[in-house]
């Protein structure tokens, strides 16, 4: 049994910017979506096989002993299964979940009023939970080394300490930037796994068992192209073949080849690297703008009308990650292989910036 207190903390902040359908980060109404695709065991789950691995003997050894698993914490971008681990913990724990976020836990009442609740064996999931701040930090020390909650009662010098007990329950941990974690809260958790981007033929069987689970008729091909366009992340996969479900429907009764997919994906103006129009706007910003670069992040962003931390956490990461562009102490630079991606030819002035 899953119990979902609070919506997820990367809807709520998709929700301030344009939807753009290659972001990871989950947009709002896709919670539905998220549920109906999620796999529910290990043995589902595609990819990560070194993680899938370590965690079912981990789960299997504490089921042995009748015991709670150590506290688990996950990390990695947006949209490669975090949440789906979670609970696929508990469901192979046979235990509940209790699910909440970082920036929903403002005061230590939040944080007891969940941990009161938890039954015997439970998983309790905080997603984002490197936007706790430290007074919720120091409230889960306690509860997860010695299942303990003290709880200050009244005020001034009558104040008293009650220390409550806790049952026996499992922390999972998911965040997207790990190294803002601090120490102390870090080093409690006695597993800790990142999850890395998926590669085409792993991407290829999630979009095979998710349009089994919507009832889409797709061919190989058609399965190709929206698992090379994906970016790595089965969150933009399901997303774009629901999308490309709808294109299919209209334009091709319902079957997804590969020639209706690739139509699909231009008329969604993602591209064969998997770039939307807001990537490509980057890159031709500087390259159109800017001779290539380098060029600052402040005038970047005033030229493509962003903000300097939606093309920092946002657009760059993927860009550079592709190789599309880089960073240099001067500023922002387009690469060789952006150029060719763009299809343009590379000035003179730029190639000694490679």
């Amino acid at each position: 049994m899953s119990i979902e207190r609070i919506p997820l903390n990367e809807a709520a902040i998709a929700a301030d910017a344009e939807p753009r359908i290659a972001d990871a980060r989950r947009e709002r109404g896709e919670e539905e979506l998220d549920r109906n695709l999620r796999p529910s065991r290990l043995s589902d789950f595609v990819n990560q096989r070194q993680v899938t691995d370590q965690l079912g003997v981990f789960i299997e050894a504490a089921r042995r002993r009748k015991e709670p698993l150590d506290h688990v914490l996950l990390a990695g971008p947006p949209g490669l299964g975090k949440t789906s681990l979670a609970h696929i913990i508990a469901a192979e724990l046979g235990v509940p979940m209790i699910q909440t976020a970082g920036p929903a836990l403002e005061r230590k009442a939040d944080v007891a009023s969940f941990l009161t609740t938890l039954e015997p064996g439970s998983v309790f999931f905080i997603d984002e939970i490197h936007r706790l701040n430290r007074a919720i930090e120091e409230t889960l020390y306690p509860a997860m080394e010695d299942r303990q909650l003290p709880v200050v009662l009244g005020q001034g010098a009558g104040a008293r300490t009650v220390t409550l007990d806790l049952p026996d329950f499992t922390l999972v941990g998911a965040t997207t930037r790990a190294g803002l974690l601090t120490t102390p809260l870090r080093d409690r958790f006695g597993v800790s796994h990142r999850l890395e981007h998926y590669d085409p033929a792993d991407l290829a069987q999630i979009v095979e068992r998710s349009a089994g689970i919507l009832g889409v008729e797709i061919d190989a091909a058609g399965t190709a192209q929206i698992a090379s366009r994906s970016r790595g992340t089965p969150r933009v996969a399901n997303r774009l073949l629901k999308r490309v479900r709808d294109y299919a429907e209209v334009h091709g009764e319902g079957v997804i080849s590969g020639d209706i997919a690739a139509s699909a994906l231009a008329m969604l103006e993602v591209d064969e690297g998997g770039l939307d129009r807001h990537d490509r706007a980057i890159l031709e910003a500087i390259t159109g703008k800017f001779s290539g670069g380098p060029v600052g992040l402040s005038t970047l962003a005033a030229a493509v009308d962003e903000e300097q931390d939606t093309i920092e956490d946002v657009y760059e990461p993927y860009l550079l990650q592709q190789g599309f562009l880089k960073r240099t102490p001067r500023g922002r630079v387009v690469t060789e292989r952006g150029y060719e991606h763009l299809g343009l030819p590379i000035p003179e002035s730029a190639a000694s910036l490679f």
